[in-house]
């Protein structure tokens, strides 16, 4: 892999050439990681998501989810890899709006379908970055600059298919009002049944019709959900972990720490040594 470091010697960014049997096993990396297919096909998995695709495709994962592809067939792939201290997703929402849509979104597909143009596009881009790496003093800037045009047209071809419901065939309102209330009750509420309730309908049609449109079970849902706000208070906050904890609603630091280790296999001390404290966090101070 080409990569370039900081003085520490911690990775910032790094691009490996297209190659063959990728993440034939469950793989777990501190970097925002993309993958361009341009042909094969196989079923994604982040975390407990299993999400089948055909190339030409993106592939996106966040920080230490466990991801791996299995049903393998004809895959060659660049991996492309950017630590957060190299490039801050939230600080860049407003110019590139990859935060929410290609990463850290649990009800969206972490998928991209991509054009035989669009292929050409990000081959591109990806080319020109690895001139940029062989250079005897690559620029981060530049670098930097090819990597946010990359994050940017991904993010135009993901909403693009968004708004012309290409993700979706049908759009479920009930599902979509499961979505907001989820959003709403998360900390409070933790079983189906609660949000069945809610919906007035069934356990087994929320659990049918959730499995159709978010190709995930409620409970799987709920559970990320969570997760994904512990994310991102370890990263976008210098709260202690007792007080991420306590903003959780959980009953210790102890029992938040095992849940969360059960989620991600890596403790939320470790998520946050990892990941690191995003410049975010000392914006608004």
């Amino acid at each position: 892999m080409k990569e370039i470091r900081d003085k520490s010697g911690e990775f910032l960014l790094g691009l490996k050439e297209p190659q063959e049997d990728i993440l034939c096993t469950p793989a777990q990396f501190s970097e925002y990681t993309v993958y361009l297919v341009p042909e094969g096909s196989g079923i994604f998995h982040a975390d407990f998501g299993a999400f089948p695709f055909t190339g030409p495709v993106l592939l996106f994962s966040t920080p230490l989810q466990t991801i791996y592809i299995d049903e393998c067939r004809a895959i060659k792939s660049n991996l492309l890899q950017f630590h957060s201290d190299f490039y801050c997703i939230e600080y860049h929402r407003e110019e590139v709006a990859c935060n929410g849509l290609l990463f850290n979104n649990i009800y969206l597909d972490p998928i991209v379908p991509l054009s035989p143009q669009d292929v050409k596009v990000f081959e591109l881009l990806l080319m020109q970055m690895d001139d940029e790496f062989m250079q005897p003093q690559p620029s981060e800037i530049v670098l930097r600059a090819y990597l946010q045009l990359f994050l940017a047209k991904a993010s135009s071809i993901k909403m693009n298919a968004i708004n012309t419901d290409q993700d979706k065939p049908q759009k479920d309102e009930l599902m979509e009002k499961f979505r907001t209330l989820l959003n709403q009750h998360f900390l409070d509420l933790h079983k189906p049944s609660d949000y069945a309730s809610l919906l007035a309908i069934s356990s087994d049609t929320l659990t049918r019709r959730c499995a159709r449109y978010f190709h995930k079970s409620p409970s799987q849902l709920i559970q990320e959900r969570l997760i994904l706000e512990a994310k991102k208070q370890l990263h976008l906050t210098r709260q202690s972990i007792k007080e991420i904890a306590y903003n959780l609603k959980f009953q210790d630091e102890f029992y938040f720490s095992r849940v969360f280790k059960k989620f991600t296999k890596v403790s939320p001390q470790t998520f946050r040594d990892k990941t690191g404290i995003s410049i975010v966090a000392d914006l608004y101070k």
